[in-house]
């Protein structure tokens, strides 16, 4: 939805018409109309002075526009692989067009005494880890941190890192990083 739907959805919703809203708001009649009917964005200033007419507050005005057009990804579905550092390892993405999402979500699977890369993301990167089946040695930094099935942890993902699998059997994993870096 856009400013112009958005504004229009709460105008009527409060019963107030276009010409009671510009005399209200002090933003001219036209202004309105062509921001409602998707002709202009309107200024910042004039999004505040309609909202305060319509009694809300800005975020409220705002508030629901953005649309997230992504569908839920359902397990039978395919999920996208991505490539995997060594043969050990794999990784698929558990979410739609992952390059435009804020964090991406990722099951990690490393066989038996198997290892990823070291990693090492950009400022402001973060990463969560949730163990689901078997252990897991995080290096990060200069930390070895042993998880278990069902432990978790958070890191800032800036820090040089890398998982490893001690075990005989495969351990998994999810994996989610912010912002998404692939």
């Amino acid at each position: 939805m856009n400013i112009g739907a958005q504004i229009k959805k709460m105008r009527k919703l409060k019963r107030i018409s276009l010409t009671t809203l510009s005399q209200d708001s002090g933003v001219q009649i036209a202004t309105i109309s062509r921001i409602e009917n998707g002709k202009m964005t309107g200024t910042l200033q004039s999004h505040f002075m309609i909202a305060k007419a319509l009694g809300l507050d800005i975020a409220e005005l705002y508030q629901g526009m953005q649309e997230d057009e992504s569908l839920p990804v359902i397990s039978e579905e395919n999920i996208e692989a991505i490539s995997a550092p060594n043969e050990k390892v794999s990784r698929e993405i558990l979410a739609r067009q992952a390059t435009n999402k804020r964090m991406l979500p990722c099951l990690i699977k490393i066989e038996n005494k198997g290892s990823t890369n070291i990693e090492k993301f950009h400022p402001g990167s973060e990463r969560f880890i949730w163990v689901l089946e078997g252990a897991l040695i995080a290096h990060i930094k200069d930390q070895t941190i042993k998880l278990t099935a069902h432990t978790s942890l958070y890191f800032n993902a800036t820090f040089p890192h890398h998982f490893e699998n001690p075990n005989s059997g495969a351990v998994k994993f999810l994996s989610v990083l912010t912002p998404v870096t692939l």
